[in-house]
């Protein structure tokens, strides 16, 4: 079991994600980032600056493995707790250090190209916590990312285009999560699999072929991809579990070190806690890390 009592680990500061100017912005003074939920199930859209959360674990367990979190929420608005601050926290108690994300969502009056701007804030996230390694007493060949449906679409896409840089990147810091989580992730964009909410968002109602194809994380991986673990349930109505199935077929064809954790119910969006099992998908993450060495 995992804790999620506010108490037990705390962000120790929010940092923008960008020193100067963020990419890819058009300045729109009338377009101001939105605030929604209760205590411990905030909730954010309009998100114009983006920052990372810092959650750092106990001294006495810190393994020094990093992981990014990209909540979901359709590419419309960011469930910031539940499918952030809490996995965080959960992730310090196996000793890893968190960073919640809070990405730029797609759209037009903010952005020169809204297809590419969750992209850039991603591959800022893993550039940033990479380079403040030293900084944090992190291990930058430990650098994870973890994404929650919409948000396990922009955590695959970061693993699928590590190599095409939508930042700037003087320094040449790899862009490639070492390892990522998939938590009920939108993978395809295609007609017959794509989840037609974060499809529209992101890329628009009548997408060209190229890209639906780069947006396709199934159609995108190499024999680079990073070692993937996916969690989905069968019972998903929102974003088909064939999105994580095909998802894995095309890292076994690639050979990329895979693992999958399919439940039979659960739905969708169930955060850290799949309620129709006693089961924790958590357990299953630890043991995956601890087994590749990225945590003891």
């Amino acid at each position: 079991m995992f804790s999620t009592d506010p108490f037990t680990a705390k962000a120790q500061t929010v940092i923008p994600l960008y020193p100067g100017a963020v990419p890819n912005a058009i300045v729109n003074n009338t377009y101001q980032e939105v605030k929604s939920g209760s205590e411990n199930n905030i909730g954010y859209s309009k998100v114009t600056k983006p920052t990372l959360e810092i959650y750092l674990p106990a001294k006495d367990k810190a393994t020094g493995a990093a992981i990014v979190i990209c909540p979901g929420g359709g590419y419309a608005f960011l469930s910031y707790d539940h499918e952030g601050t809490e996995i965080a926290k959960a992730f310090n108690e196996i000793g890893v250090a968190a960073f919640v994300l809070k990405y730029r969502l797609p759209s037009d009056a903010i952005m020169k190209d809204k297809s590419i701007g969750p992209l850039q804030d991603a591959q800022m996230a893993i550039k940033t916590v990479r380079e403040s390694a030293a900084k944090y007493n992190l291990d930058p060949k430990k650098v994870g990312i973890i994404g929650f449906s919409a948000g396990g679409s922009l955590a695959a896409l970061t693993g699928s285009h590590f190599d095409d840089a939508k930042i700037s990147n003087t320094n040449n810091t790899s862009l490639r999560p070492d390892f990522m989580v998939l938590l009920y992730p939108v993978i395809s964009m295609t007609d017959s699999l794509a989840h037609g909410g974060s499809r529209n968002n992101l890329i628009g109602p009548t997408p060209t072929a190229a890209q639906i194809k780069y947006f396709s994380n199934e159609q995108n991986v190499t024999l680079n991809t990073p070692p993937t673990m996916l969690v989905h349930a069968e019972d998903d109505n929102t974003v088909n579990v064939k999105n994580s199935l095909y998802y894995y077929d095309a890292l076994l064809k690639n050979k990329v070190p895979a693992a999958m954790t399919i439940y039979p119910k659960g739905g969708h969006g169930f955060g850290l806690n799949n309620k129709t099992t006693p089961d924790k998908w958590m357990d299953h993450v630890k043991n995956w890390m601890i087994g590749n060495g990225w945590i003891k």
